[in-house]
């Protein structure tokens, strides 16, 4: 499995990092946790490559922060599309659970002292569960289908501009744009609620990009005293256009951690991570079933996760500026426009190699 074989090779780094120390080298709290995108900048001719995977499960539905069941929502929820064809009163198709996997591979290129210059992109896959309920009402389950979705997502490009900096503090502003090279229009086979087994446009939730170009601001400050590094982040999305007569919502998220060095080569680290989103603005005319993840109104939400990370880097030799890091965490509260599927956890493991 990929995880498996990443935390095989944390555990391989962690070993070899272990070796000689000497006075002057890379720390392994100078960097925030793996979860955290652009928080560091490098010195004049400096490039740092990264690779990163990250795991998204989700189970389960809520409205609002109460738990509610398949049953619950194929009853009681309003179709939107009721009145169109073959459109029935109530959701009849609830997504039961969800796993999104995303590779995402980096470069950074300082072509001075205080700019920073970023560019990632990334590959996505998407698998979602569903349960179809027979007919127009009740509770008869007629069976399940999955979709599924994969491909090349959207791409960012930033800067990293300092503000601050001095012995112990650092303060940067982060801007850059989201392009959109991510599909917007993926299919695959569905189960409706008669029995066919057409072959729509997914949902918003599994296509791969947002379709427009967004705004990407962000400010940054990180503090290192000793063995001890904090630091405190806020990073927005702001969408510039529509597409396919729809946007995104804005997401705004701000995040804070503290970091400690157990040796120089390694240092653990918990985080709490806030993110809002606002709901879909207009619809994908395309895009018309009875369920949930067709509606824009069952998009964004609030979110409090807490995480706790672990980073390790090489010392001395050709391991020498290359980091290997994870980071695993669990929501503590979420308030969900919905009704919408709630997030289990999430687990990044990242490589990084200045140069």
């Amino acid at each position: 499995m990929r995880i498996s074989g990443a935390l095989i090779g944390a555990l391989a780094l962690c070993v070899i990092a272990s070796g000689a120390v000497a006075d002057g080298m890379l720390r392994a709290a100078d960097h925030a946790p793996i979860g955290v995108m652009g928080d560091h900048r490098h010195k004049l001719g400096e490039f740092m490559l990264s690779y990163r995977f990250m795991h998204m499960d989700m189970d389960g539905n809520r409205i609002g922060d109460n738990d509610v069941s398949p049953e619950t929502i194929a009853t009681t929820v309003a179709n939107r599309f009721f009145g169109q064809a073959m459109q029935p009163p109530t959701l009849r198709v609830v997504p039961t659970s969800m796993t999104m996997q995303m590779h995402m591979v980096g470069i950074m290129y300082a072509p001075t002292d205080w700019v920073t210059l970023m560019a990632m992109m990334n590959h996505t896959e998407k698998e979602m569960d569903h349960i179809t309920f027979m007919g127009p009402a009740g509770t008869t389950r007629l069976g399940t289908f999955t979709t599924k979705s994969s491909g090349i997502g959207d791409t960012k490009l930033s800067g990293l501009f300092r503000l601050y900096e001095s012995g112990i503090h650092k303060t940067h502003v982060n801007l850059g744009f989201s392009l959109p090279t991510g599909s917007t229009t993926e299919r695959d086979t569905i189960l409706t609620p008669t029995g066919a087994r057409p072959n729509p446009r997914l949902p918003y939730a599994m296509q791969l990009g947002s379709g427009t170009l967004d705004l990407l601001p962000g400010l940054t400050y990180t503090g290192r005293d000793g063995a001890r590094s904090w630091g405190a982040q806020y990073s927005g999305t702001v969408r510039l256009e529509r597409d396919h007569g729809y946007q995104w919502g804005d997401r705004h998220a701000l995040t804070g951690w503290l970091a400690y060095e157990l040796q120089p080569w390694l240092s653990v680290s918990s985080r709490l991570a806030f993110s809002t989103m606002g709901e879909i603005d207009g619809r994908d005319a395309a895009i018309i079933a009875p369920v949930q993840t067709a509606d824009p109104d069952n998009y964004g939400g609030e979110r409090l996760d807490l995480t706790f990370g672990l980073n390790l880097v090489g010392q001395s030799g050709i391991w020498h500026g290359q980091r290997v890091a994870i980071e695993g965490g669990i929501p503590v509260m979420q308030d969900l426009n919905g009704p919408q599927m709630e997030t289990d956890y999430t687990l990044t493991v990242g490589w990084q190699y200045a140069f």
